[in-house]
């Protein structure tokens, strides 16, 4: 009876690693779980303030955009992001080709999840605006974000070196 009860014992364990042995770790979330959009947005904001590069762009414009984006903003900030988008949207079709406005539906999408369109305008922001100053970086900064939603290691790099090139210190003077 000791020899059942031991080779029983033993079969039990044997299956046990056995099983062990066949399982896989747990994966990882995805990054866009690990990181929130809100924190995405952050980053990206951030990259822009206290920028001294050389160079800033203050494009002049439509009242009426500003009222827009004014608008947007506030709706932003009550966590109404779909409306915040429909805003920024009437502001593009006054002024479809402002950078700054692109950049801003690029973050709004990033809010609302729609990580190919914020992607999209950030790279067309980027391609209309200036090339140096904050919100080159912000463009940049908007697609490292999003390469790191995908775990996209290179994408991250990339985007990483083209956002540190928007920052370019001005002359020293004495």
């Amino acid at each position: 009876m000791r020899k059942l009860t031991t080779h029983a014992a033993l079969a039990v364990s044997g299956f046990a690693v056995l099983l062990a042995a066949c399982s896989h770790p747990p994966l990882p979330p995805p990054a866009s779980q690990r990181v929130s959009p809100t924190a995405m947005v952050e980053a990206i904001r951030a990259a822009r303030v206290d920028d001294k590069s050389v160079v800033q762009i203050a494009p002049l414009r439509d009242p009426a955009v500003d009222g827009f984006l004014d608008k947007a903003h506030a709706d932003e900030g009550a966590g109404k992001y779909k409306d915040a988008l429909a805003k920024v949207d009437e502001a593009l079709k006054l002024s479809p080709d402002a950078p700054d406005v692109l950049q801003f539906r690029a973050e709004i999408e990033i809010l609302l999840e729609n990580y190919p369109a914020a992607d999209a305008d950030a790279q067309r922001a980027y391609s209309l605006g200036p090339k140096v100053g904050g919100l080159c970086a912000s463009n940049w900064q908007t697609v490292l974000e999003i390469a790191e939603s995908k775990n996209d290691a290179a994408g991250v790099a990339d985007a990483r070196i083209r956002r540190d090139a928007c920052h370019k210190a001005g002359p020293i003077r004495m």
